[in-house]
Order: structure tokens, then C-alpha cells, then sequence
């Protein structure tokens, strides 16, 4: 791995300070070598064979979704190639634990997957892999794996819902309003640690189709998107709109989406 000298970084910086901040100059220029050299080449992965793997790394040691996600993907690649992939510093993906450090923003399963991708493919080819997997997760009624016997939470069949979103905060709470379970219950835990490994299989799929040449979107722009779109779109009346999300979890108008601060009874 090629790196950046401590004294040519500070020689660099130093340079954009004298330059009388006309922009980075010779720091932006060094910044591609503390990139490192290391090549990431993406394997195909056997999903059913990996999907244990996600479970399973929910659960360990706490580290939660983002972790578990990635390391069934890049982790098992470790496992079958070695290095770069069983370098990685995995650790670093528990950062995404619901929805990151617990702000209930994207779902961790999803950042966990969309970083796996981001290793082998730039912004142009991973964009559309990483859209139609939140599209799928949208729509899909979760959980749908089944560990059976090896269950760390709790045993059984869960109900399913399918939230409308990728956040994390929505998720879990439409999932515990349509089934009546608390969002701090075990039962809530291992409808989480489920949907990592439903997450893990989904991505592997689409990475699969890819690394195959095969891959092409399935899912569609949502109805609501493109609904907003015609007031809130870039050079539209009201040009707020940013972002790819479907609409109606957060804007449907209903009685618990409305503003709830003023008036409140």
C-alpha cells in the first residue's frame, strides 16, 4: 500500500494555506495515493450458503445488522480467498447498528450490503444494484428467513410486514404498529437479525447478476416519487424534493404523519 509521508502531507496543506485557500491544490492531488493500491475483485457467492453468516453476525457481540450484512459478504469471501478480504477491519461496520449508532436513519442490513458493493463497483455501475435492492426492500414483507433451531432470539414464525422504507426508524416501528410487538422486544431483535440475513441473500443476488453480466433492474419508480416529483422535482414549482425514497411513509397525510407538535392534545 502506497501512503503519504506525514512531513509531504503537512507540505501539501501548508501549500493550500500559502496559496491563500484558492482551493486544495497539491493536497487534492496527494490524496489519491492514501487510497492505497489494494485491489478488491468481486467473487460470486453461494446465498443460501451465506445467509447463516448474517444471522449469525447480528447477533455477535452486538455489533447488529450493518455488520452482519457485510461480513456475510465480503467476510466469506475472506473466508474462500484470503486476503485483501479477510483484512478488512469488520469491526468497523457495528458504526451502522440501527440505523448508525442508533439514529434510526438507513437500515443497517442496507448500508452493511450498499458498502460491500461500494469495494468492487464505482458510483455509475453500483448505483443502480444498490437502488433496486432498497426498491426490493421497500416492498417486501419481512422477515423471510427462517434460522429454525439455531435462533438466537427467539423461535418460530414471525409475522411479516412490508414497511415502505429503508429507514430504520420506520421500519421498525410500522412493523411493531401493524403487529401489536414492541420495537424493545426480543421478538423485535430477531425480526432484525432475520431481515439482515433476507437483506444478505437479495445483495448476493444482484452482485451474482452482475460480476454474471446479467444484471438489470427490477423494481421501478414508485407511483408517490413521481407523483411529487411534478411540484418538488429540480426546476419545478417547489424544487424540494431530494432523494429516492417512495413518499408515503413519511407523507400520506394520515393522522400519524401529520405535525403532531402543534396542537397536540
Amino acid at each position: 500500500m502506497t501512503c503519504v509521508s506525514r512531513r509531504n502531507l503537512l507540505c501539501a496543506m501548508g501549500g493550500a494555506v500559502v496559496g491563500g485557500f484558492m482551493g486544495l491544490g497539491p493536497l487534492s492531488a496527494a490524496l489519491p495515493e492514501m487510497q492505497g493500491q489494494a485491489t478488491w475483485t468481486a467473487h460470486s457467492l453461494d446465498a443460501d450458503e451465506c445467509e447463516p453468516y448474517a444471522y449469525a453476525g447480528y447477533w455477535n457481540q452486538g455489533y447488529g445488522c450493518c455488520y452482519g450484512t457485510f461480513y456475510s459478504i465480503v467476510g466469506v469471501m475472506g473466508l474462500k480467498h484470503g486476503a485483501p478480504y479477510s483484512q478488512f477491519p469488520f469491526h468497523i461496520m457495528e458504526v451502522g447498528k440501527s440505523g448508525i449508532s442508533d439514529w434510526g436513519t438507513i437500515c443497517g442490513a442496507l448500508l452493511g450490503a450498499a458498502s460491500a458493493m461500494a469495494l468492487f463497483w464505482g458510483r455509475k455501475e453500483r448505483d443502480p444494484m444498490v437502488t433496486d435492492l432498497f426498491r426490493w426492500y421497500e416492498q417486501t414483507a419481512f422477515p423471510l428467513y427462517d434460522p429454525g433451531q439455531d435462533a438466537q432470539g427467539v423461535q418460530g414464525e414471525i409475522p411479516g410486514h412490508a414497511c415502505g422504507s429503508v429507514l430504520c426508524h420506520v421500519s421498525v416501528s410500522s412493523w411493531s404498529f401493524a403487529t401489536g410487538i414492541p420495537a424493545a422486544s426480543k421478538t423485535r431483535s430477531e425480526r432484525c437479525a432475520r431481515i439482515t440475513a433476507d437483506v444478505a441473500r437479495k445483495a448476493i443476488e444482484i452482485m451474482n447478476a452482475k460480476i454474471g453480466g446479467r444484471f438489470a433492474p427490477v423494481y421501478g419508480k414508485p407511483e408517490s416519487l413521481t407523483y411529487c416529483g411534478e411540484c418538488h422535482d429540480k426546476e419545478k414549482e417547489a424544487p424540494f424534493l431530494k432523494g429516492r425514497q417512495e413518499c408515503t411513509p413519511c407523507h400520506s397525510g394520515t393522522e400519524h404523519t401529520q405535525n403532531k407538535f402543534t396542537g397536540h392534545p
